[in-house]
């Protein structure tokens, strides 16, 4: 059975973007884009909505740039290898390979995803996390917690869930970075 993770890159308290929509403040250097290639790289399929498909796609094409650094150009290709589920309601075509349009999210639908894959899933964005989580569908969550504090704007995890955690690795990167991984408890 595949597992559901959700990662995230968050501020100390526990912002995805700031109150403007910015998360600038969030962009990994080097070392932190590296662990998070590695992370990235057993993903099978990523489960998106649509505001933050609209942010990935660049990956796209991101190899085409030239006088990418390899750790830029990895994750590029990790994104590019794996399969794209798009939940939206408005979006009416995508423009990446591998990717398709589902209007709902089915929790039904996810579950059986994760009983048939044959590699990991990775839900992306706090909107689609939110369902996701409320659903009892995230086995793991990898939150990378930025050393700024932003004061408001988008929640990394939803409010009126409670979850028990059990932590199975922390790192620290040189930027001050922390890089938190936890399973759900049942």
């Amino acid at each position: 059975m595949a597992r559901l993770i959700y990662s995230a890159i968050t501020s100390l308290d526990g912002y995805v973007a700031d109150q403007d929509g910015n998360f600038d403040w969030a962009a990994p250097d080097e070392e932190v884009h590296t662990f998070v290639n590695d992370l990235e790289r057993p993903i099978g399929t990523y489960l998106y909505g649509r505001r933050m498909y609209e942010v990935m796609v660049f990956w796209e094409t991101a190899h085409a740039i030239t006088d990418q650094p390899p750790f830029v150009r990895d994750f590029a290709q990790i994104w590019r290898a794996a399969d794209k589920i798009v939940y939206s309601t408005t979006l009416e075509t995508t423009s990446s390979a591998r990717t398709r349009v589902e209007r709902d999210f089915d929790p039904k639908a996810v579950r059986q995803m994760k009983a048939t894959a044959e590699h990991d899933l990775s839900v992306g964005g706090p909107a689609l996390a939110a369902q996701a989580i409320k659903g009892g569908l995230v086995d793991e969550y990898h939150l990378l917690v930025t050393p700024v504090v932003v004061g408001g704007g988008t929640q990394s995890l939803p409010n009126d869930v409670r979850l028990k955690l059990e932590l199975l690795d922390e790192r620290r990167f040189d930027n001050g970075v922390v890089h938190l991984h936890y399973r759900t408890r049942t």
